[in-house]
């Protein structure tokens, strides 16, 4: 339905302008999703180190206190958090790749792809911000529950 709504006589060149710009988008997103990969990493080591990170830090007595919730619980949620964020780094570090081709080639089918990771990224983060707006709804939603029964 879409396609029919766009002319057949738009052409697909870029001006000069339009060029320089997706050039700086390109390279702030390259910028953003080299620094999201090294954070991904940093997370993954947390997640795999937690428990012996947080024992030092809280000591044996505390540990035992809080027995299974304590460092597998935080190892978990920081590579289910790692995992999560991987997905719309690794979209924007597609788009900047594909979209410096795309300029550096003049294929229009390369700039496609690179605005269709863009694409996804924004999908991606949208429906995630849904979730996570669904959940702060939720425990908001608990915590007054649990306040009244009280």
């Amino acid at each position: 339905m879409e396609s029919q709504i766009i002319d057949d006589s738009f052409e697909s060149t870029l001006s000069d302008q339009m060029r320089l710009y997706i050039k700086e988008i390109a390279s702030w997103s390259f910028f953003l999703s080299i620094v999201g990969f090294v954070f991904i990493g940093f997370m993954v080591l947390f997640g795999l180190f937690a428990g012996v990170i947080l024992s030092s830090i809280m000591g044996n007595e505390m540990m035992g206190m809080m027995g299974m919730m304590g460092p597998g619980l935080m190892s978990g949620l920081y590579l289910v958090l790692a995992l999560v964020y991987f997905f719309p780094v690794f979209y924007l570090f597609r788009f900047s790749s594909k979209a410096k081709t795309a300029l550096r080639t003049g294929d229009d089918t390369e700039l496609t792809v690179a605005f269709e990771n863009l694409k996804s990224h924004y999908k991606f983060m949208g429906i995630l911000t849904i979730v996570i707006i669904s959940l702060y709804f939720l425990i908001f939603l608990f915590g007054i529950v649990g306040g009244m029964m009280m």
